[in-house]
């Protein structure tokens, strides 16, 4: 594993493990699961594990296996405070209270603003005396390092960096996002300032595998370089000296495995013109292919009428990096027979979602769009009819079983 430094000279691997994206196991966490594929990660050299206050039971599980495997002072922790839920300095108390308990330490070695998009955010939290209480927490050492996360554009993004004496910062950035968000003129001031930068979203939401248009993949297949389409994603970000730590949400021990051994091979300075070349090719190919550029982040999550806008956003761009017949056969799957419906009809426009969208998407505008893709009449007639079978079977099946339960009596 190859290590870049902080701003202090503490040794970062260079791939992070992103606690975001465990598997489940039923209605939780897959506890068995996510400790083999953190240990694995931490064999192979991963020091760096991030997490959120928000990401539902992420923090509980990585306190469990580092406690059960002894490993706390061998790993560096990342978590966020929800400055977005925050009040007064004594919300802000409570939460990291919550969170050091969680996790089972006594501090957090890297502790950021979580879902910063502007800097009248920061200017809130300014107000409510946030500054002070980050210092007496730096003071006692209970937090370690102080960043934020940030979804925004770069002069929102400067604003921010250039508001506090930051210890890092953490960016959406891959080579789609090159000059959207942060971007690059953002990674680059940010090492300018000796601030390191953490990357989130290299893959955007597993997108540059899963959702590559077949001349993209064949393109990758075709180049002397051989390699997959996630290392290609990581070798660009690698590539740049400004890059401190990329996260990847690891769920397999499989993926940990290659992504381990791309960071462990990847320089930075190494691509030549025919690598910039080639991926030139695939933004090309993808940015004619898809419709909606959202990452599956689910930031926009919970919708209120019950909306699943990652779902419906998944499937409308897989008809048109895919194809259309593979697209509604996913929303088919995942959105329209699902036990509690998910339709972007149920949609009444309050534009809640829009507020919290890392990406900036007109929400309301492309779920209908997705919508009239996705469910022409013929689609939307089968809709209506298999979901009408659904429910009277289900409703058969309960009286079955309350019939069952009362011969039993």
């Amino acid at each position: 594993m190859k290590y870049r430094k902080d701003r202090y000279g503490q040794d970062l691997s260079v791939l992070g493990y992103g606690c975001m994206r465990f598997s489940r196991k039923g209605t939780s966490l897959d506890l068995e699961k996510a400790e083999k594929e953190i240990l694995a990660a931490w064999h192979a050299g991963v020091n760096y594990y991030d997490t959120a206050y928000i990401y539902p039971g992420s923090e509980a599980l990585l306190g469990a296996v580092l406690e059960r495997n002894h490993l706390r002072d061998q790993v560096l922790i990342a978590t966020k405070l929800p400055q977005y839920m925050i009040k007064s300095t004594e919300g802000a108390e409570k939460i990291f209270r919550e969170e050091l308990s969680r996790l089972r330490t006594d501090h957090i070695d890297y502790y950021l603003m979580h879902h910063v998009t502007d800097s009248a955010q920061w200017d809130r939290l300014v107000a409510l005396g946030l500054p002070e209480w980050i210092q007496e927490k730096k003071a006692s050492g209970a937090i370690r390092n102080i960043g934020f996360s940030f979804h925004g554009n770069s002069d929102q993004f400067l604003k921010v960096l250039n508001a506090w004496d930051w210890d890092f910062c953490q960016i959406q950035y891959n080579y789609m996002d090159e000059t959207t968000q942060a971007g690059a003129i953002g990674l680059k001031a940010a090492a300018a300032r000796g601030i390191p930068v953490i990357i989130m979203e290299p893959l955007r939401g597993g997108k540059l595998v899963s959702m590559l248009p077949a001349d993209a993949r064949k393109a990758m297949e075709n180049h002397e370089r051989k390699w997959t389409p996630a290392e290609w994603a990581f070798r660009w970000l690698y590539n740049q000296p400004e890059v401190t730590v990329v996260l990847s949400g690891m769920n397999s021990v499989e993926m940990v495995a290659e992504n381990t051994r791309t960071a462990d091979q990847a320089e930075a300075g190494a691509f030549t013109e025919s690598d910039f070349a080639l991926l030139n090719t695939v933004k090309q190919s993808i940015q004619a292919h898809e419709k909606v550029g959202c990452t599956g982040c689910r930031y926009c999550m919970p919708c209120p009428k019950g909306v699943d806008i990652p779902g419906i956003f998944a499937s409308y761009n897989t008809m048109y990096t895919e194809s259309k017949l593979d697209g509604r056969k996913q929303f088919m799957q995942t959105v329209a027979l699902t036990k509690t419906p998910a339709f972007a009809s149920q949609c009444v426009g309050c534009g809640q979602c829009e507020k919290h969208c890392p990406q900036s998407i007109a929400i309301r505008e492309k779920l209908k769009e997705a919508d009239r893709a996705l469910l022409p009449f013929p689609y939307r007639t089968a809709a209506k009819v298999m979901r009408a079978f659904m429910v009277r079977k289900g409703s058969r099946s309960a009286q079955n079983t309350q019939s069952g339960n009362g011969s039993k009596s």
